[in-house]
């Protein structure tokens, strides 16, 4: 009877997962079943192809850098603050996690287009942002910059809090203790949330397209030429995807690496 009861309740949980983990799986696998594995390197050799993969892997690692640069201090700040204001300061950061792309992209437009909030100061000066590859890099750091940020703040929250304690009883800033002492501590939450920004930075589409466009050479990351490949040869839209594919698995390896761990 016990036998009987523990397999029914296996079975009620096993079914539903098994059907989910097949709605994530089976996508995947018909991809790489549907490709033409012989056409892959002719494909990747394409004059639109390969400038869209070295254009995504410079604007990926300039976003990864600003929010390692930029990201650290706010995730540093989110993690030791208790006041009320910090609530829905991570709110707001939370916001693009959850936002349409293109909405993210009309609000790029609204920020820094040529009539927009910021924009305007600059188009005086002869600046331009929309439709420049600063406009992309603007862009993935949007949607990227959260997953970073969150990611380092629960890492730093873990933190004993009588280490800076013991720095600031030793004379030590806290542009010390935080280089020194927490970052060292915190490399893996770190390298972690490093990891997923450039993730979610090589995927960006609807930002990008909405704020940036799709220029071949300029603003056409991988993401924009798979959608424009589809329209006159879809196997290179596959092979395009396979890469990409590649380097998301690649990123989650990396992720659940001992060394990284």
């Amino acid at each position: 009877m016990r036998y009987a009861a523990g397999l029914r309740s296996r079975l009620t949980l096993g079914l539903p997962a098994g059907l989910a983990l097949l709605l994530l799986v089976v996508p995947l696998v018909a991809l790489l079943l549907r490709a033409d594995w012989s056409r892959l390197p002719a494909d990747l050799a394409t004059p639109t192809v390969m400038p869209a993969l070295r254009l995504s892997l410079l604007t990926t690692s300039t976003t990864a850098g600003l929010c390692l640069l930029l990201g650290t201090p706010l995730a540093w700040f989110l993690a030791r603050s208790e006041h009320r204001v910090t609530r829905w300061v991570r709110a707001l950061l939370t916001v693009p996690l959850v936002l349409p792309p293109v909405v993210g992209g009309v609000a790029l437009l609204m920020a820094w287009g040529r009539t927009g909030l910021l924009g305007q100061h600059l188009t005086p000066l002869g600046v331009q942002i929309p439709f420049t590859t600063v406009a992309v890099v603007l862009a993935e750091t949007f949607v990227a910059m959260p997953f970073f940020v969150l990611a380092v703040e629960g890492a730093m929250r873990g933190l004993d809090p009588r280490l800076e304690s013991v720095a600031r009883t030793l004379g030590a800033t806290d542009v010390r203790y935080l280089r020194t002492v927490a970052l060292p501590l915190v490399l893996p939450g770190l390298a972690s949330g490093l990891a997923l920004a450039w993730a979610r930075a090589l995927g960006e589409f609807g930002a990008t397209l909405t704020f940036a466009g799709s220029f071949p050479g300029r603003t056409q990351t991988a993401p924009l030429a798979v959608y424009a490949a589809l329209e006159h040869d879809p196997q290179i839209a596959l092979s395009i995807s396979i890469v990409l594919l590649a380097a998301s698995v690649v990123v989650l390896g990396l992720l659940r690496g001992r060394r990284l761990r």
